[in-house]
C-alpha cells in the first residue's frame, strides 16, 4: 500500500511539473507577483497529493506569531516538504537557492519564473551582494523571503552550521526574522522515494528584530537556540526519527 500511495504521488508530480514550468516561462513578461502566485499553486497541488494520496498531513503551532508585513522566514530544513508547505503557511514568498538549480529542466525554469533569489555560493562576497540587492527588491515587491540558514538539508537529530545571511539581510532592510522548527525529515527522508503517512509538526516562533537582538550574530544565535530547542520537543515521533530522538521522546513520556 505504501508503494502504491507513493507511486500515485510521483505520478501527480511528474504529470504536473512540465506544464507548470512551461506556463512559468510563458509568464516571464508578466508582473512578478502574478508569476509567483501561479507557480506557487503547484505547491498546493503537491500538498493535496501528499495529504490525500500518501496520508502525510501537518499541524502548525504559533500561527499568531506571523507578522502582518513581509518578513524573512528562517526555517529548519530536513526535506523537500517544507519547500512546498511553507508556501501554504506563509504569505507569498520567494526562496533563496543556489544558482546551479536553474539548470535543472522544468524545476529550474519554475524557480526562475517564481522570482527566487539565486546566488553563487562559490563566491561568498558576490553571494552576499546578490542576497542584499535582490532581497531588498523582493521585499519592496511585497514578497516574503524564505531562507534555510543551515544551507542544506540536515537529517533528523542533526544540527548544521547556521549561517548569518538571513540575519544580515533582516538587519540591512529592517524586517523581522521569523524562526520555524519542523520535523518533516521523520516522514520524508532526504533523497528518499518514499514519503510516509503521519502528521508533521511546524512551530513558528515570535519575530526577532536585529535592533532588539543586538546585531546579526546575536540575532542568529537567538534564532538557532529557539529552533533547536523546539526541535528537541517535536522530534522522535515519525517512522524515520533518529534513535536518539526517539529515546529522548520515550524518556519524556515515561517521566
Amino acid at each position: 500500500m505504501l508503494i502504491f500511495r507513493n507511486l500515485l504521488y510521483w505520478l501527480v508530480l511528474c504529470i504536473s511539473m512540465p506544464p507548470y514550468s512551461i506556463i512559468g516561462l510563458l509568464l516571464l513578461p508578466a508582473p512578478r507577483r502574478f508569476r509567483q502566485r501561479v507557480i506557487a499553486s503547484w505547491a498546493l497541488v503537491l500538498m493535496w497529493a501528499l495529504e490525500h494520496l500518501v496520508g502525510l498531513k501537518y499541524k502548525v503551532i504559533g500561527r499568531e506569531n506571523i507578522p502582518d508585513t513581509p518578513s524573512i522566514i528562517s526555517s529548519k530544513h530536513q526535506s523537500g516538504w517544507e519547500t512546498l508547505a511553507l508556501q501554504s503557511i506563509f504569505p507569498h514568498q520567494v526562496f533563496v537557492a543556489k544558482r546551479e538549480l536553474l539548470w535543472i529542466p522544468f524545476f529550474g525554469w519554475g524557480l526562475a519564473a517564481a522570482c527566487a533569489i539565486m546566488i553563487d555560493r562559490r563566491n561568498r562576497m558576490q553571494a552576499n551582494r546578490q542576497l542584499i540587492e535582490q532581497g531588498e527588491q523582493r521585499i519592496r515587491d511585497g514578497f516574503w523571503i524564505t531562507i534555510f540558514p543551515e544551507g542544506t538539508r540536515t537529517a533528523p537529530g542533526k544540527r548544521g552550521k547556521y549561517k548569518l545571511g538571513g540575519a544580515r539581510l533582516a538587519r540591512d532592510i529592517g524586517v523581522p526574522l521569523v524562526p520555524v522548527a519542523l520535523n518533516s525529515g521523520e516522514f520524508w527522508p532526504r533523497n528518499s522515494f518514499f514519503k510516509y503517512p503521519g502528521e508533521i509538526t511546524v512551530v513558528i516562533g515570535k519575530p526577532v528584530m536585529a535592533a532588539d537582538a543586538g546585531g546579526p550574530e546575536a540575532m542568529m544565535r537567538q534564532v538557532e537556540e529557539w529552533i533547536e530547542a523546539r526541535q528537541a520537543e517535536i522530534s522522535g515521533v515519525g517512522p524515520c526519527a533518529s534513535p536518539e530522538d526517539r529515546a529522548r521522546r520515550l524518556a519524556r513520556l515515561a517521566g
